[in-house]
């Protein structure tokens, strides 16, 4: 508004001047002319402060969003800054990623032919032993067999099961256990009932209880009883199948050598 001002006075004062100058007839200016110059001054100021306060808003308006965009802009640096953390750190756990697998594939090439000799050493062992639910026994390590060439079974499901197998045969050392079976006797096959403690003794005795026998390590065969053991190995049968009480039963254990 100053500045309005001040335009009106210069104009009013140049009006002035020119009727002070040439107060002459040839140049004599009335008092209506100079109020019209001034107006029409006046009106030229107002447009001009009206385009100048466009301005100024256009231009308030555009630093706006010239400070919206510089944080919007530092919004974004910090988030790529996060991301490129997330995504060194991503490279990072890739790398260890690839340095882990490339252990367990050279440890898988390690491990399996490991795993074969120890079924073979299994198949060693079971022929050997005594001879207690074989069946069972050699089928379980007929399906290590047949899982060690399948690809659908990871290393350690493998290894897993193998070494379960020998935690088996392990566990077969101190228990007993009672099952019905069928074994060649007296020429014949006869159903009986195997009595086995740990391995330390492996008896039967057929349903009817008329026979009993126990395998001798040294002979690798069958041997018949006397019928005094008749009572403690059905008493024995009795506690591994948990129908009567854990009781001290008289049972013949051979040694590496036969002492009877």
């Amino acid at each position: 508004m100053q500045i309005k001002k001040l335009k009106i006075i210069a104009v009013a004062t140049a009006a002035f001047a020119t009727v002070g100058l040439f107060g002459g007839p040839a140049f004599s200016v009335t008092l209506e002319e100079i109020f019209a110059e001034i107006a029409a001054a006046n009106r030229i100021a107002q447009v001009s402060q009206v385009r100048i306060d466009g301005l100024s808003e256009e231009t308030s308006q555009l630093l706006a969003v010239y400070k919206t965009v510089l944080k919007e802009i530092e919004g974004l640096r910090v988030y790529n800054t996060q991301l490129q953390r997330q995504i060194d750190s991503q490279n990072e756990e890739m790398s260890q990623l690839r340095d882990s697998i490339e252990r367990v594939t050279l440890i898988e090439r390690q491990i399996t032919p490991l795993m074969m000799r120890m079924i073979d050493a299994l198949v060693q062992f079971v022929d050997l032993d005594v001879p207690f639910l074989m069946d069972e026994r050699r089928e379980r390590i007929r399906i290590l067999q047949d899982m060690m060439g399948r690809a659908d079974v990871s290393p350690s499901e493998k290894f897993r099961r193998v070494f379960e197998a020998y935690q088996i045969e392990n566990d077969y050392g101190r228990t007993i256990e009672a099952y019905a079976d069928v074994l060649p006797i007296g020429g014949g096959e006869r159903s009986v009932n195997i009595l086995r403690i740990g391995r330390i003794a492996l008896l039967y005795q057929t349903t009817d209880g008329s026979l009993s026998g126990v395998w001798n390590k040294n002979t690798n065969t069958w041997e018949a009883l006397g019928d005094e053991y008749r009572s403690a190995i059905d008493e024995g049968i009795r506690i591994a199948s948990q129908q009567t009480a854990p009781n001290m039963v008289r049972l013949p254990v051979l040694g590496p050598e036969d002492v009877r």
